[in-house]
């Protein structure tokens, strides 16, 4: 892992267990929703995980933001464990550590005033009276491009990339050094996306942020990225700078994710990408390389043997066959 970085994630593992019976309930599988992932987010930079739905990206981020519990694996915060971190270390870690989510409407109260909702972080965790808790309210609101008046309103009198803002401001109200942003800006109209990638991205230059962002749709990643790890079934597939990797894809799925989501005519533009046949089960995932049964290079090994994860230049890491000769 990086030396210096914010945030260390290492060979994180996520499973849930499958139970049968009623009355004497018993394991009988486990679905193994994020295996072995492993990466670093330095100081002002962007990481992406991107994948199809299933991949584990979202899982990932709720055990950063401690919403789930780790089946095993580490959170190095500034290099130490958080799971080793008193319960004051923890409340210190969970306003260091904040999140923006696709939909902000379902986190707000609608019986609140914007200016309760920005404004309960900054009564909770800290000692500020309500004057200065309403002068930085005021001063959260005009860093994400709203009216002062505009901290009387409630919810609903917002657009979506309004209410997007507003969440921006409430997450950055107890200068946080990382922000998890899962999918911010995918349920907004194509028009509001770049004006909220712009303002986050004005942001992370202006306090130095780091960012953990959750998407699946590649021009907004590699618009905000600094660099991107590909994620399958739970692994890391690929990861490298955000440039470099678009340019420049090695692993087939992120071939076939790229190729999938580049538009075939000006006025073809893909939000989405879709590749053909669907994600298997993580319950039942396929033997060796879980992309096997999709993967057009395929080769006897892929079906036999899961390839590690190697280095095949200093900044770029592949998990395949194509790359590796095992010995």
């Amino acid at each position: 892992m990086s030396a210096g970085s914010v945030l260390e994630v290492q060979h994180l593992k996520k499973y849930y267990p499958v139970t049968k019976g009623l009355a004497l309930r018993r394991t009988v599988g486990w679905v193994k929703a994020v295996e072995d992932v492993s990466f670093a987010i330095r100081p002002g930079q962007t990481l992406s995980l991107v994948g199809e739905t299933g991949a584990g990206k979202s899982t990932v981020a709720k055990m950063v933001l401690l919403m789930e519990p780790l089946t095993s694996g580490s959170l190095l915060f500034d290099g130490r464990d958080v799971t080793e971190l008193t319960r004051s270390e923890l409340n210190a870690y969970r306003s260091d550590v904040q999140a923006v989510f696709q939909d902000p409407w379902g986190s707000m109260n609608p019986r609140m005033r914007v200016r309760t909702i920005v404004a309960e972080p900054l009564a909770v965790n800290t000692g500020l009276s309500n004057h200065e808790i309403r002068r930085k309210v005021l001063e959260l609101l005009d860093q994400v491009g709203l009216r002062p008046d505009q901290a009387e309103l409630y919810p609903h009198e917002f657009s979506g990339g309004q209410r997007q803002r507003i969440a921006v401001a409430r997450a950055l109200a107890l200068n946080p050094r990382l922000v998890v942003l899962d999918e911010p800006v995918s349920a907004l109209d194509v028009s509001i996306r770049a004006q909220i990638m712009n303002l986050l991205k004005d942001i992370q230059a202006t306090h130095g942020l780091s960012y953990l962002l959750i998407a699946h749709n590649l021009a907004t990643v590699r618009y905000m990225s600094h660099a991107v790890a590909i994620m399958y079934l739970g692994k890391i597939v690929e990861y490298g700078e955000g440039d470099d990797l678009f340019d420049n894809p090695r692993h087939p799925y992120t071939k076939a994710l790229l190729a999938a989501a580049m538009p075939s005519g000006p006025d073809d533009a893909s939000d989405d990408f879709v590749l053909s046949g669907e994600m298997p089960s993580p319950l039942n995932p396929p033997s060796g390389c879980h992309f096997h049964p999709r993967c057009p290079q395929a080769m006897d090994i892929c079906k036999q043997v899961a390839p590690p994860l190697v280095n095949i230049s200093p900044t770029r890491t592949v998990s395949c066959h194509l790359y590796h000769s095992p010995s």
